[in-house]
């Protein structure tokens, strides 16, 4: 009876080894979205491979070895000239930002939303609720009135829900879903979130790409650069990137590679497990 529980000790901690993996949420029956697929956020690599066992393969070398996102070679020039000469108002927002993302982080799991689309909410108006753009965009959101409108907000000349930060934040998870429903790619949500979706159906079309450096040139500059603002605060707040700031064909590469780190981990979980317990039977 001891040996089979001190066995038992040694095994089971490796029975609480998780791996990220990619969630797919529908839609509420009845909801006007398409019924597609919804990536969400995975927890940070090393929590979800960390190791009880005591082996010589330990956390950190499994964490060091998983795979990771890599800045797209297109996006780094801007990506580093725009953390330069953005720190101070960047560093600005971000010293405001928790209250924001907390909140916007809570509505978008819900909608099985990625957390760091929170982002587009810096590009957009900085995180502020009064911002108003020249061409009559409002709030957080920066939400036109007719998109507001369809979005579900009311918007009156004194009242207007657009600045109201948790219902403008609802409206823009929808419309995020809407436009993933739609692409499937979280680039052109972007650059679709900042111009509407006809001129990326326009590029698409142009370009016969639906990668975004690829058919970039045929969007509207606004919106070109739009993206790539996103990709440099997503790194300033983060330091790394995410499934956001990859194309559809790059996160699938991703995930390939996350799935053969993931079952070259189990294998060799396992022999530490073989190890263990033959050690144990000798003794």
């Amino acid at each position: 009876m001891k040996r089979n529980l001190v066995r038992t000790c040694l095994v089971c901690p490796i029975l609480l080894l998780l791996f990220p993996v990619v969630t797919a949420m529908r839609v509420e029956p009845g909801s006007s979205f398409q019924d597609k697929p919804i990536y969400i956020e995975w927890q940070k690599a090393q929590a979800l491979i960390s190791d009880s066992t005591g082996s010589a393969f330990t956390a950190e070398t499994r964490f060091a070895n998983s795979p990771k996102i890599s800045l797209n070679k297109n996006a780094s020039p801007f990506v580093k000239s725009y953390l330069v000469r953005e720190e101070e108002a960047l560093r600005k927002t971000k010293s405001r930002s928790a209250t924001y993302f907390k909140m916007i982080d809570g509505v978008f799991t819900k909608y099985g939303l990625p957390v760091e689309l929170r982002y587009l909410a810096v590009v957009e108006s900085d995180l502020k609720t009064n911002a108003v753009s020249k061409v009559g965009a409002k709030g957080m959101w920066q939400f036109m009135p007719q998109t507001a409108r369809d979005l579900g907000l009311t918007v009156k000349y004194k009242y207007d829900e657009r600045t109201y930060a948790y219902k403008s934040t609802v409206a823009a998870a929808r419309y995020l879903k809407d436009l993933y429903a739609q692409f499937g790619d979280w680039l052109l949500v972007v650059a679709a979130y900042n111009c509407g979706p006809a001129p990326v159906y326009k590029a698409i079309k142009r370009s016969g790409s639906k990668n975004f450096w690829a058919l970039q040139y045929y969007l509207p500059l606004e919106s070109r650069f739009h993206v790539k603002r996103f990709i440099g605060t997503h790194y300033y707040f983060e330091g790394k990137g995410s499934i956001v700031t990859l194309t559809k064909a790059e996160t699938l590469k991703y995930l390939n590679e996350l799935e053969t780190y993931k079952a070259s981990v189990q294998l060799e979980t396992k022999k530490d497990s073989a190890v263990a317990d033959i050690t144990y039977t000798r003794f």
